[in-house]
């Protein structure tokens, strides 16, 4: 009953942004784009959290207007960084954690823009970057992993960000192309080809972005350092080929595929490969 209102809800509002779109063009671009960038779900309650990360050490750190929330698990000189996806946080990678502690490393997670404990309604990939810039570059990671739009923006933030910390990347899940996100979108609320006008001129506009070539594929190609991909053959998020065209962009890759995991890939046999290739070693 749930699902079927959850449902009927999506395809109204969807009608209702499709009609503003031919009355009020304005007014429906601002609530496309609302829906597109706040996340329902993901946050967290700061006298609340999950054990895993109450181990951690956490720390707020300020970027302009907003606020983001790190989590520290002290280890060694080798640091980790994870980035978690749409509708996430930083609790996401509990069981990955465990692999990474037996590594004795330094292990580092942050909670995206309106996830978790971090400020903001609105998430985009942009403004993750800036996130993971301010982290990396008082961190000094040799190690980035990242799931789902966490994996599209650690693409993103190694194209538009050179440095020469990171020397590894794994990306898990992720979709290349902002295209199919949004197309996604689309259909979703089933909204109609106008809306779909709207959307790509208020990104030109405002973000001197254009969607056609906001493309993880594309970053990827610019990308040197060694990295490790997979996706799985079942995930209904996020299309199995987004995971492939990713892979083959980028110069240094090695592809995993994997059936049975859905899209979180939460996987003890991948979590050792993805040890494996970060540690040169066999899990433990």
């Amino acid at each position: 009953m749930q699902k079927l209102l959850t449902y009927a809800i999506t395809k109204l509002l969807g009608l209702y942004i499709n009609i503003l779109s031919y009355i009020a063009p304005k007014k429906s671009t601002a609530l496309a784009y609302k829906y597109f960038t706040n996340p329902r779900s993901g946050r967290l309650i700061k006298n609340n959290l999950p054990a895993v990360l109450q181990e951690a050490e956490a720390e707020m750190v300020t970027h302009n207007d907003m606020v983001f929330q790190t989590y520290t698990w002290k280890g060694n000189a080798t640091k980790v960084l994870l980035v978690h996806g749409w509708e996430s946080n930083a609790a996401r990678w509990k069981l990955f954690i465990t692999y990474l502690k037996k590594a004795g490393c330094t292990i580092i997670a942050i909670d995206g823009p309106a996830h978790g404990l971090s400020s903001g309604n609105e998430f985009t990939i942009a403004r993750y970057a800036q996130f993971i810039d301010i982290v990396v570059q008082k961190q000094k990671p040799q190690f980035l992993v990242g799931h789902s739009l966490g994996g599209s923006t650690a693409l993103y933030y190694q194209s538009h960000y050179p440095n020469n910390y990171i020397q590894k990347m794994v990306i898990l899940g992720a979709p290349s192309d902002m295209s199919t996100i949004l197309n996604n979108y689309m259909g979703l609320l089933s909204l109609n080809s106008n809306v779909f006008i709207l959307l790509k001129n208020h990104f030109l506009d405002q973000f001197k972005i254009k969607i056609d070539e906001f493309s993880g594929s594309l970053f990827a190609s610019k990308i040197k350092i060694k990295s490790l991909v997979a996706h799985d053959v079942n995930d209904d998020t996020v299309a199995f080929k987004e995971g492939k065209k990713i892979a083959a962009a980028l110069p240094q890759s090695e592809f995993i595929v994997t059936r049975g995991m859905g899209h979180s890939m939460h996987d003890d046999g991948l979590y050792q490969k993805i040890y494996a290739f970060l540690f040169d070693t066999t899990a433990a």
